[in-house]
């Protein structure tokens, strides 16, 4: 999946496990597991950036002798928990486009729409890396065209 969109996904899933109530990394890592494998490194900077949006906040309370940082939604993520989901729909619309015109439509080379390919000019096959070989002969045609376009 294309990185930028599983990112802005992703921090959206944190969003959705924090609705039900504030929680902490370990947790939320746990509660992602159902949907995508994520790893601490790639939580906390998100967990970070939604706190610098307003998106959630942070509290810190005592477990076994130490302080553990909980994560709680507000009203700012539960907005943009809200516009993705309005967002989906019409995502939903062009993914559905996409496939049925992808299911329709023949392979290119059935429909014969192979690309056409030419024969490199000596310069594209020597900017290609291509062999001497393919050098000598690119040159020989061309030196042969134009001596036909000069007679």
């Amino acid at each position: 999946m294309d990185v930028q969109r599983k990112k802005g996904i992703l921090e959206v899933c944190v969003l959705a496990v924090l609705k039900k109530g504030p929680s902490y990394g370990y947790l939320i890592i746990r509660e992602l597991e159902q949907c995508v494998d994520i790893s601490e490194s790639t939580l906390y900077p998100i967990l970070k950036r939604l706190e610098q949006n307003g998106s959630l906040e942070t509290y810190r309370l005592e477990y076994n002798g130490r302080m553990r940082k909980y994560y709680r939604l507000t009203q700012t993520g539960q907005q943009k928990i809200d516009l993705f989901l309005e967002e989906w729909e019409e995502l939903r619309t062009m993914y559905q486009f996409i496939a049925e015109q992808n299911e329709r439509a023949p392979e290119p080379a059935a429909a014969g729409l192979e690309e056409e390919t030419e024969e490199p000019s000596a310069a594209e096959a020597a900017d290609a890396g291509g062999t001497g070989a393919e050098y000598q002969a690119a040159m020989a045609g061309e030196a042969s065209a134009k001596e036909e376009s000069e007679a």
